[in-house]
């Protein structure tokens, strides 16, 4: 049979690496060697998957899976890998993607790209051919949650008929139910962005109500876990309602809760008269994915949540004599950061941290521009390791006490002056200014109306 030097070539890298293998035992590698030799698999890894994708269209244009009895491509290739169908057909639709899209490609070869960061590009160029280049940058720095969530935006603006794209997802709601081989049971919810919000919202609440209800010396859970706790709670109290005697002496049963976003809904007033976006105008739940503006204008009769419409890049602050952040400033960080700002991270619960160098054991003031929201993971590592941001504004890294770039190693003559204004999502700014105490009497007065930004609360229900 005939063999192209190619394949004679991966014929004698696979018995080069067999050969390396052979007989590993990976307790008998030194702890200090064990992290060079992961990276170096992780690069081959990473390079030999890149090839498998790329491959995997000429694998279906060889039409040898239906002479070998499978019903498509993506069969065989699950069969052959012994991954699930999904992840073959995924494969597939990144390996068409990369025909027209070379940087992704060469970075994947090269090992730049990890076979999830390069599935998640090709999806959105193949979309957006002009986002590839900005998505392949964001990958650099960004964990893969937050190059989703880019992609996503990508998707979303050149997306022709966004309304459309979410009634197909809405048709297409699920929970696939199954039992893995453990024996562990899973449940995976998809749907429309707006009415998962709803249980992701309950779900938040119920976690933060088990943090604060923990006693002070028991460690806690994982937030993950956590989460699993909260939504057995959300079941059992459900069916404890249910199953509950009807009330007697003629009260009535107090209502429970409905569930309430914890996020903002962020939208420019431009696109909310217009009916869709355009350029780098945002109409999106904040840490959960865009909607058409269609839906966010539903959801201004159909939803519990806090609304920032803007027209133009300004927000004032509030100065606080208070520990902690204003209702304002609450929303406005949520406005800048709706994620842990350290860099790599993508925790939506988030606590506000002061920066090094502005605790408020020293300044006995609060203001938004020493403000970072970080998760907890993070404000532990600051308040009881020493560890601080770099200094700037927006996500960045976070280092230990001892690193050239902690803020406490800049000469004070050298440090940067404090902003005018803070970096925002799409390149907008809120303004740092400081305003008399007097406005923050109410969530909305405390927003200038000097400024191009209106903040509102809007009563709504986003139950049926």
């Amino acid at each position: 049979m005939f063999q192209s030097a190619l394949e004679t070539q991966m014929e004698v890298a696979e018995a080069a690496l067999q050969r390396a293998v052979d007989g590993f035992d990976p307790d008998g590698i030194p702890a200090s060697e064990a992290v060079r030799v992961h990276a170096r698999l992780e690069r081959m890894v990473r390079t030999a998957s890149a090839a498998r994708t790329l491959l995997a269209r000429r694998v279906a244009d060889s039409m040898e899976w239906k002479r070998q009895g499978y019903a498509s491509a993506a069969e065989q290739l699950a069969a052959t890998s012994g991954r699930s169908l999904g992840a073959a057909r995924t494969e597939l639709e990144t390996s068409e993607a990369l025909a027209g899209l070379p940087r992704t490609r060469d970075g994947m070869l090269t090992g730049a790209l990890s076979p999830d960061q390069g599935a998640v590009i090709a999806g959105a160029a193949a979309a957006s051919p002009e986002a590839e280049v900005a998505l392949i940058d964001t990958a650099k720095t960004a964990n893969l949650h937050e190059l989703r969530h880019e992609a996503l935006k990508a998707k979303a603006a050149a997306d022709r008929d966004p309304a459309a794209t979410h009634a197909r997802i809405r048709r297409e709601r699920r929970i696939v139910r199954f039992t893995d081989g453990e024996g562990a049971r899973h449940l995976n919810i998809r749907g429309p962005v707006d009415e998962v919000a709803v249980i992701e919202a309950e779900l938040d609440r119920r976690v933060g109500h088990l943090i604060r209800s923990s006693p002070p010396a028991q460690p806690l859970a994982g937030r993950d876990a956590m989460a699993f706790d909260a939504a057995v709670a959300m079941a059992r109290r459900s069916e404890g309602a249910d199953d509950a005697p009807a009330p007697t002496g003629g009260r009535r049963r107090p209502a429970r809760p409905r569930p309430q976003h914890l996020a903002l809904l962020r939208l420019d007033v431009e696109a909310l008269w217009r009916g869709h976006v355009e350029g780098d105008e945002l109409c999106e739940v904040t840490g959960l994915g865009p909607i058409p503006v269609e839906v966010a204008r539903r959801l201004l009769g159909d939803a519990v949540l806090k609304l920032v419409i803007t027209k133009g890049e300004a927000v004032a602050q509030v100065t606080s004599l208070t520990r902690g952040a204003t209702t304002a400033m609450t929303y406005a960080l949520l406005w800048t950061s709706p994620t842990c700002t350290v860099e790599g991270c993508s925790r939506t619960i988030v606590e506000h941290d002061h920066r090094w160098g502005s605790e408020y054991k020293d300044t006995r003031h609060t203001r938004l521009d020493e403000l970072d929201p970080v998760c907890h993971p993070h404000h532990a590592l600051h308040t009881r390791h020493g560890w601080a941001l770099v200094v700037g504004t927006g996500k960045r890294a976070m280092v230990p006490p001892d690193d050239p770039a902690h803020p406490a190693h800049l000469p004070r003559s050298t440090a940067p002056p404090r902003p005018d204004t803070i970096a925002g999502p799409g390149g907008r700014t809120v303004s740092t200014r400081t305003e008399p105490l007097s406005t923050a009497s109410s969530p909305i007065r405390a927003w200038s109306r000097g400024e191009t930004t209106t903040a509102r609360t809007m009563p709504m229900n986003l139950m049926p």
